[in-house]
């Protein structure tokens, strides 16, 4: 009888303890679910734009066939002086001060660091300096030059593209800063200097394959090359250095071989979610790394690599309109209020 009693009560606490466990987890659910909730409803009452609400309204402000318009009219324009270029393309960006810019997924960045950060100073426009920063949140703060490979399409050209920085300072704003030292692509573009570029990659790979591989090769016709092969299975999502990622993006100027000597200094537009965390390529993952741009001033070994494994959707100002913020919060509340069915698809039309 008394161990009858035991068994009973033993089974009565456990059922009560069960009971307690599942009412406290429907309660933590209808919690969360209220959370998320109240954060939809209240992104639509004042009207901000959530995630998707962005990556949506940049998508459609990139219609291939105003893409291919552009790209026809380019070898026509190219002809002509610079400053005429500037002055069509500056008369077309009235109507659409914002393009659209997407990033597709797994672009690639591969970060060297710079022993002697004298060696680069000379390359930089007005007012910027070499400048320490982290890759990833909490690394070693070092001066880096940084070689990315990437496809992209946006509003006025769709194709891939590789780009060669120093990360600077900006001596006036104190922000950190990407500084596009050159670049290449095979498909057209747009600098002061050049103007409507044409492409001048003899030939580009940029893809993954069925194994999880990374394959990024682009080489100009200058004979610069890029190129690495990555593994890209079992990584880890890493947060990334706030100052390198968001206010750097906010912060960018072209070197003085491209951009002069003011660097036209502009901001995309984000939302900083977008730049939050990426993938932590460890080094033995890649193999056949190859960069030949600026081989006298990089000095050291690739010490990082980070990759995003996800589209990343922006606006960049249409030539000859600029857009700078000054902090997170700026960027933050430009992104999240900007009105999209406002916004006109840059057309040479």
């Amino acid at each position: 009888m008394i161990i009858h009693l035991e068994t009973e009560t033993r089974l009565i606490g456990a059922r009560f303890r069960c009971n307690v466990s599942c009412t406290y987890r429907r309660k933590l659910a209808r919690a969360s679910k209220f959370r998320s909730c109240f954060r939809l409803a209240y992104a639509i009452i004042i009207n901000m734009n959530t995630v998707n609400d962005f990556a949506r309204g940049t998508e459609k402000l990139v219609n291939p066939m105003d893409v291919g318009t552009t790209h026809h009219l380019q070898k026509k324009l190219s002809r002509l002086p610079v400053f005429i270029q500037r002055m069509i393309i500056t008369s077309a960006a009235k109507k659409a001060s914002k393009m659209g810019f997407v990033v597709e997924p797994y672009a690639f960045f591969l970060f060297y660091e710079i022993d002697n950060p004298d060696k680069i100073q000379y390359l930089l426009p007005d007012g910027f300096i070499p400048a320490k920063s982290s890759v990833f949140a909490g690394d070693t703060a070092k001066y880096y030059g940084i070689a990315s490979i990437f496809r992209l399409h946006t509003s006025a050209f769709w194709g891939a593209r590789s780009e060669f920085y120093a990360v600077s300072r900006n001596t006036k704003t104190g922000l950190l800063s990407w500084v596009i030292l050159d670049y290449s692509s095979d498909t057209i573009s747009y600098d002061k200097k050049y103007g409507l570029r044409s492409p001048d990659a003899d030939y580009s790979v940029v893809t993954t394959t069925c194994e999880g591989k990374f394959i990024g090769e682009i080489k100009s016709n200058t004979g610069h090359i890029i190129s690495c092969e990555a593994d890209l299975t079992h990584h880890q999502m890493r947060a990334l250095d706030e100052g390198l990622w968001i206010d750097g993006n906010t912060s960018i100027a072209y070197g003085k071989e491209i951009g002069g000597g003011d660097g036209g200094l502009f901001s995309l537009t984000f939302l900083p979610a977008e730049m939050k965390e990426a993938w932590e390529i460890p080094l033995r993952s890649i193999t056949h790394e190859k960069v030949t741009w600026f081989k006298d001033v990089l000095g050291g070994k690739l010490d990082k690599a980070a990759c995003f494994p996800f589209s990343q959707h922006m606006l960049s100002d249409s030539p000859g309109t600029k857009t700078h913020y000054g902090s997170k919060t700026s960027l933050e509340k430009a992104a999240s209020s900007v009105d999209f069915s406002k916004l006109k698809t840059f057309s040479q039309k």
